[in-house]
């Protein structure tokens, strides 16, 4: 057995399964030798297009068979992989490109329509087309890269608080790391199925596929719009894990009215990222579901995971995160740099094997997030750590609670959406003279993304100004409702003032019956 040290050695980490199931994807299935095929067919393609060692390779495709062998093959071929999320717009999908010098596109046919204006002016990048496997062609020795732990593997690209989103570095130590320690904690072993129906653009839809590789586990791909589709994916492919945001925990406990009478006997557990689950969410899901063990999760893509909370402490502890996973150390700092009390709000500071690299070509954001540990003296040895940003607060048990965001970031259904991108593009409209958007509080999205805005005409007509914004920006950060208002709140220094507006706009909201959004 091989102990995994870079991304495509998790594929080696469970040998002997040629024949057994790895992926499952509508009605194709791949077994792990041909998975393993198409992961060198994917680095022999690579390599003849002279990729180098360290170069970025993006990959811009839904959800599907080709995707994993392209994350696995990029590895083998010592380049970098850049997953972009295929729900972006054309306009996004040209940033991340430029922004990581991408060397190599893997995609195919459908997604390239109407990306031609997105590609001008990019000379150097070479396009790989997958819409069908890859030919098994005579290629290099199954494994001649040279990569070590230490180098760079992914660029996972996450908005920030203000600007174009970041691309967030992780080794292939951080992201090797990952997956021992979630597999450790989940339990999970080889006769796992696992239903993926997170991109692997995010961090933790990633990470699902990697433990399942990694223990020779079946994944089973999943792309829906409807709370019923993926409880039939549960009935009809035995599964027997789900990981999800928010969104999808309402989706089913509201919007899915099958769960609650089709029996999954074989759902062992289901985890929780990207937001906290409401109260009641929470509590409709031990209801629906009372049998299946339910991990709450909590974590930033800078660091990874950061503590869970074990099944154990749901019922009697909610709305806690929980505590730090193993391998890492999680503490609270005060802003006079003392560690907190117990329930005294701090910022919880993340330090462990999954702390990232920091941010792509942004030394100085880089710098804000991963600064010394100020616990530990210069006289112990460096030591790194990630200032989350994140407020929180810890009780005499030692078990963590989420206070708020330190920053002006809105969290809607999973997603980490920058206020000053979606200004930007009500901006562009020519309708406004100052736009703020905001995130309100809604069980349904965790929140739910809305815009106040000064007219700069008389009349302004916001469904057209509304179907202007879809064009240019994905379905998650066009606001649901736009407020106009003769001026926006100041604070004494003059800056917008935020928190009166959301305060102002804050009320329940309904939640619907039925949801149409694909989560993330």
């Amino acid at each position: 057995m091989t102990t995994p040290v870079r991304l495509h050695d998790l594929l080696d980490f469970s040998p002997g399964l040629d024949q057994d199931e790895a992926l499952v994807h509508n009605e194709t299935c791949w077994s792990y030798g041909q998975l393993r095929a198409q992961v060198r067919a994917v680095a022999g393609a690579l390599r003849r297009l002279g990729l180098e060692r360290g170069q970025r390779v993006a990959v811009l495709l839904p959800k599907c068979l080709q995707e994993c062998a392209a994350l696995f093959g990029v590895s083998q071929a010592d380049g970098v992989v850049v997953p972009i999320n295929h729900l972006l717009k054309p306009e996004q999908i040209r940033h991340i490109l430029a922004d990581s010098q991408a060397r190599v596109l893997i995609t195919m046919a459908e997604p390239l329509t109407g990306l031609a204006a997105a590609l001008h002016g990019l000379t150097d990048l070479h396009v790989l087309k997958v819409d069908q496997p890859l030919p098994e062609l005579p290629v290099a020795p199954e494994d001649d890269s040279h990569s070590i732990g230490q180098d760079l593997a992914a660029i996972l690209y996450t908005s920030g608080s203000t600007g174009s989103p970041k691309g967030v570095m992780l080794s292939h130590s951080n992201l090797v790391a990952g997956t021992r320690i979630v597999r450790t904690y989940l339990g999970i072993g080889r006769a796992e199925r696992i239903l993926s129906v997170l991109p692997f653009s995010f961090d933790y839809g990633l990470n699902q596929l990697l433990t399942a590789i990694e223990q020779g586990a079946v994944t089973v791909l999943c792309a829906f719009t409807l709370g019923d589709q993926v409880v039939r994916a549960l009935h009809q492919h035995r599964i027997t894990g789900l990981a999800g945001v928010p969104t999808l925990w309402a989706m089913l406990t509201r919007g899915a009215p099958s769960l609650a009478r089709t029996p999954l006997p074989h759902l062992r557990y289901i985890t929780n990222s990207g937001g906290a689950v409401p109260e009641d969410t929470v509590r409709r899901l031990r209801s629906l579901l009372p049998n299946t063990a339910l991990f709450l999760m909590y974590g930033l893509t800078e660091a990874f995971r950061s503590t869970y909370l074990p099944p154990s402490e749901v019922d009697h502890r909610p709305t806690s995160i929980g505590r730090a996973i193993p391998e890492c150390e999680v503490f609270v700092l005060t802003a006079e740099g003392r560690r907190a009390a117990p329930g005294e709000p701090g910022i919880l500071i993340h330090r462990g094997p999954t702390v990232s690299m920091g941010y792509w070509r942004r030394p100085e954001d880089t710098a804000r997030v991963l600064r010394p540990n100020p616990l530990r003296g210069a006289d112990e040895g460096a030591d790194v750590v990630c200032w989350s940003g994140d407020l929180v607060m810890q009780d005499a048990e030692g078990y963590f609670y989420f206070v708020g965001r330190q920053d002006a970031m809105i969290k809607s259904v999973g997603y980490r959406i920058s206020p000053s991108e979606v200004e930007d593009a009500l901006m562009a409209t020519g309708a406004f003279r100052q736009v703020a958007a905001i995130g309100l509080p809604d069980e349904w999205m965790g929140q739910r993304l809305c815009a106040v805005a000064v007219p700069a005409m008389e009349k302004v007509d916001l469904p057209a100004v509304l179907r202007a914004v879809s064009e240019r920006l994905p379905a998650y950060m066009v606001p649901s409702r736009v407020d106009l208002t003769a001026a926006l709140p100041t604070t004494p220094n003059g800056k917008v003032d935020y928190k009166a507006l959301v305060a102002e706009r804050s009320s329940p909201q309904p939640v619907p019956s039925q949801p149409t959004a694909e989560p993330a």
